[in-house]
């Protein structure tokens, strides 16, 4: 409990990994001889805030999922909720069935289980600031923009851009308005950021390692074989 206020966690998992091309859905193939859900899991249940889990997957994944609760335990209470079309809607059906006491929500990706405890820890520490906080890195290459895919539109100054990972850490209140904003208005978000950000909430920026990279592609998955090791070391 954070300053009494309970903390649930939402863990993204119901994603279709399309880009992986593996023909199983990316938190569940492994890195060291573990489901990369399971890497996951381990690492919100080792916050000392956090105080439940919403574990958000496609039902037709349970019996990976079942396998993970039966082999790697989870140590945390929690509840699984079925996904929904887009991750927006996936984290509305977990909204709501969060418990009623929950003061806090944190928001984090299932293929992202390089985040260190550390940090999670930080971005809830760091939400009673703005409301909102999130982990991110100062953009290392230079970004362009175009419109048709083919052209340069422009050059944004690399010096204000930044990337966003998870988690990503709010206030119950703002977070809701937020879903409840962009359901009725009728848009889409990439993040939750978005949604709370054009609320009017400033979201306050946790420097992060550059280690928290979501596993997308199968580049990602070689890379993430060599992470493991460093962070196991």
């Amino acid at each position: 409990m954070f300053n009494n206020n309970f903390v649930t966690a939402f863990v993204a998992a119901a994603g279709m990994g399309k880009r992986m091309n593996m023909g199983i859905n990316k938190q569940f193939l492994s890195i060291d001889d573990k489901p990369i859900l399971a890497h996951t899991i381990k690492k919100i249940e080792k916050s000392k805030y956090i105080d439940f889990l919403i574990l958000i997957v496609k039902k037709s994944d349970m019996r990976y999922v079942y396998d993970i609760i039966e082999k790697h335990k989870i140590n945390i209470n929690y509840k699984i909720v079925y996904g929904g079309k887009e991750r927006q809607d996936s984290i509305y059906n977990g909204l709501l069935k969060m418990p009623e006491k929950t003061d806090i929500i944190l928001t984090h990706d299932g293929a992202r289980p390089f985040v260190s405890v550390d940090k999670i820890d930080e971005a809830i520490e760091n939400v009673l600031d703005t409301g909102a906080a999130v982990l991110a890195n100062p953009v290392k290459d230079t970004i362009k923009v175009s419109t048709d895919g083919k052209l340069v539109d422009y050059t944004p100054n690399r010096d204000r851009l930044w990337q966003v990972q998870t988690p990503q850490v709010f206030k119950k209140d703002i977070l809701m308005k937020a879903y409840d904003q962009a359901y009725s208005e009728g848009y889409y978000g990439t993040d939750d950021c978005s949604l709370v950000e054009k609320t009017g909430i400033k979201v306050k920026l946790i420097y992060n390692s550059y280690d928290n990279i979501k596993i997308t592609t199968r580049e990602d998955l070689s890379i993430a074989n060599i992470l493991v090791k460093k962070v196991n070391t």
